[in-house]
């Protein structure tokens, strides 16, 4: 496992695996804007070194210094990381999956 640089920024473009949205990425992407699902593919942000790649799936958002933060957990094996919105996340959507989180 990489012990050096925890963040490694890397610029790719992906297709969701979960919705098939083809996603722009920006070197900060690190789920689909559009149903904010990811894989588990990291140990660290950007490093790749994860042998999981479980689907990473949206369960909650929280209020981080201001910033609303996503809260995913790995469906394959239960790992949870927390991921920053960004600009180009679809907000209509991401309220959507609030509500329907809130009511189960």
């Amino acid at each position: 496992m990489n012990q050096g640089k925890k963040f490694q920024k890397k610029v790719e473009d992906f297709i969701c695996a979960n919705c098939g949205h083809e996603v722009k990425g920006t070197g900060f992407t690190n789920h689909c804007p559009e149903c904010f699902y990811s894989l588990h593919v990291d140990v660290n942000p950007g490093d790749r070194e994860s042998a999981c790649n479980g689907l990473m799936k949206l369960i909650r958002v929280e209020l981080i210094d201001g910033e609303q933060t996503l809260v995913q957990k790995c469906i394959k094996c239960g790992h949870e990381r927390k991921n920053k919105l960004q600009p180009e996340d679809n907000r209509e959507n991401l309220y959507k999956i609030i509500k329907a989180l809130s009511r189960s």
